[in-house]
């Protein structure tokens, strides 16, 4: 069966932020013409006979609100050339407050935006500065103001916890201005120094400390503690949501589903292969118009990764995964410690746990190949 989801790769933005180690394509002047058409060429390279039929589209990147309000219904009427989506489909724009406008948002309503994951960070100015941010904190709240304006409802705030000591920064007073904007979803990012990002350079030069693990764990059981308190499930260790309000598209990764994937080093799963365009925008731009297919690398999956992938994206969520017999006497220790709950033939990580989600997935998977 062809793919159900939909991701679309938007590289540009305006400067790249300290921690940011992403493909990116840096842009004052964002060509939205050439992007649009490279999109149009790659969804024709299938040479598909029949149209995809989305659950969910999701706009990721870089930066996708670049594009501006008439360069999003351009790019969405592209895609529309080659998949279908009803009403009830998920329809996500990531967005950086300082990119939305009342005459953006009317326009990304209008296309089909029915979801904005917006892009705050913090509402620390010196958080803000120091993470090289483009907006400021006042600009999270006008821009949602107008997105729900524009009919745009389901919005969810990204907030990134754990810096380093000496940058000033309160993560109680960040998680409440959050929660008085009544977004339906959080995703909480727990900072991590990345090879050649400008955050990694200041390690290496020793300018930044990185945050201690104890900074860690108490911003995560924190936030656990404060959102579960105002009523938000804590369905995936980086994701909150009210009832009814759980990301649909990126729970298609965590369940193990296929999902379609265009644009400059976005990546695709067909249930059985994982493979990956070229990341460089330019690149990309010329492989596609050489009608050329800009895919780089991929690899057929193993039967013991599959299980090592199964394990993983099961852990990391609410749903937990099934145990054997064997596992669920492995296992046993992980509950006495507080980190995971087995109730009947499921076992759960708890927030205890997930703060050792790796090595707890890597346990279970050498467990199970024995």
């Amino acid at each position: 069966m062809p793919p159900r989801h939909l991701y679309v790769h938007v590289p540009f933005c305006a400067r790249r932020c300290s921690y940011c180690d992403f493909s990116i394509a840096v842009r004052r002047d964002v060509p939205v013409a050439d992007y649009v058409d490279g999109i149009r060429r790659e969804l024709a390279l299938g040479g598909r006979t029949e149209k995809l039929q989305l659950d969910t589209l999701y706009l990721g990147g870089g930066t996708p609100s670049r594009l501006g309000g008439t360069g999003i219904a351009e790019l969405l009427g592209a895609i529309r050339e080659h998949a279908n989506w009803a009403d009830a489909a998920e329809v996500t724009l990531e967005a950086n407050p300082d990119d939305v406008t009342a005459d953006a948002a009317r326009a990304w309503r209008t296309a089909g935006i029915n979801r904005v994951s917006l892009g705050a960070q913090s509402f620390s100015p010196p958080a803000l500065e120091w993470m090289r941010r483009t907006h400021d904190a006042d600009q999270i709240g006008a821009a949602v103001a107008q997105l729900r304006a524009a009919g745009i409802q389901q919005l969810s705030i990204d907030l990134i916890f754990a810096l380093p000591e000496d940058v000033a920064r309160d993560w109680p007073f960040d998680l409440s201005r959050a929660l008085a904007l009544r977004p339906d979803h959080l995703s909480l990012y727990g900072l991590t120094v990345e090879p050649h990002t400008p955050l990694g350079h200041w390690r290496d030069r020793g300018e930044v400390t990185e945050s201690p693990d104890t900074r860690y764990e108490r911003d995560f059981l924190f936030a656990d503690a404060t959102l579960g308190a105002a009523g938000f499930e804590h369905y995936e260790v980086s994701n909150y949501s009210l009832p009814g309000a759980r990301a649909r598209h990126n729970s298609s990764y965590w369940r193990h589903v296929p999902y379609a994937a265009i644009g400059p080093s976005a990546h695709r799963f067909d249930g059985a292969r994982r493979s990956w365009n070229v990341g460089p925008y330019a690149e990309w731009l010329a492989l596609v118009r050489a009608g050329e297919d800009p895919t780089e690398c991929g690899e057929t999956l193993t039967s013991a990764e599959v299980e090592a992938e199964l394990a993983y994206v099961g852990l990391r969520t609410t749903d937990g995964l099934v145990l054997t017999e064997e596992l669920r006497s492995h296992t046993a220790r992980w509950r006495d410690a507080g980190w995971a709950t087995i109730i009947g033939d499921r076992l759960k990580l708890t927030p205890l746990g997930w703060l050792r989600l790796d090595a707890l997935a890597v346990d279970l998977t050498h467990a199970g190949s024995r």
